[in-house]
């Protein structure tokens, strides 16, 4: 099932530069448990780069999963001040998976330290496969889209994306460039169609890759998929 967590979970969101020893092996813990060949390279660098951890516990003590996230104000090209919201790693246990968890721990994580403001929001997260990039592909100003190149706006909002999260990109592609070596191999199975796998034939997992999504709320800026528009 899957909405509110029906398991009386515990929380805390806390900075993650004031992650302590126990709670930086629970992260890891649950990462390995995520992923086969779980690069803890990688998860030390994403550490270091979004400020907020959402950690949830089960009632007897034992981790059931973590989120990454930040919302921050930017300076994105052709839109000064947009607020931006920099999903991050999220790893539940296969125990507690289909419970709403995912949702809760990613929503608590970038709602940290943000700022309230009603006005338009960016959305941005990097995927591994196109199960995670169902729920923001549904949205009709997402970027990328299969079959259909990135206009210059799109592709030079998506590099400055990219660098927030420290990664090499390919505009073209919305591939963000891996350091050679694998994040890791999730440990889940994959419903997905060969029409989905498309938009990830670019990315490769062996060396790292990710594919970073984008998407507005409530609407896109006036302009956004007009391939005339240039940042």
């Amino acid at each position: 099932m899957s909405g509110q967590p029906t398991e009386p979970f515990t929380y805390r969101v806390f900075e993650t530069a004031s992650l302590t020893e126990s709670d930086l092996a629970r992260v890891q813990m649950l990462f390995a448990g995520n992923y086969r060949e779980a690069n803890f390279g990688y998860l030390e660098k994403s550490l270091g780069r979004l400020r907020y951890l959402a950690l949830a516990a089960a009632s007897d003590g034992t981790p059931a999963g973590f989120a990454l996230g930040e919302s921050r104000v930017m300076d994105l090209p052709r839109l000064p001040g947009t607020a931006v919201r920099l999903a991050g790693l999220c790893c539940v246990s296969a125990s507690y998976r289909r419970q709403g968890l995912f949702g809760r721990l990613e929503r608590m994580a970038l709602a940290e330290g943000a700022i309230i403001t009603g006005e338009r929001s960016l959305a941005a997260g990097r995927m591994a496969h196109p199960a995670s990039f169902r729920s923001m592909s549904a949205n009709p100003t997402v970027v990328p889209r299969r079959g259909v190149l990135p206009t210059p706006w799109q592709q030079a909002v998506g590099s400055a994306i990219a660098a927030a999260y420290g990664s090499p990109f390919d505009p073209a592609t919305f591939v963000c460039k891996g350091s050679g070596v694998p994040i890791g191999y999730p440990v889940i199975e994959l419903d997905c169609t060969p029409e989905e796998w498309k938009l990830f034939e670019p990315v490769d997992r062996s060396t790292g890759d990710s594919l970073l999504g984008i998407s507005w709320a409530p609407d896109a800026p006036t302009g956004w998929d007009d391939p005339a528009i240039r940042p």
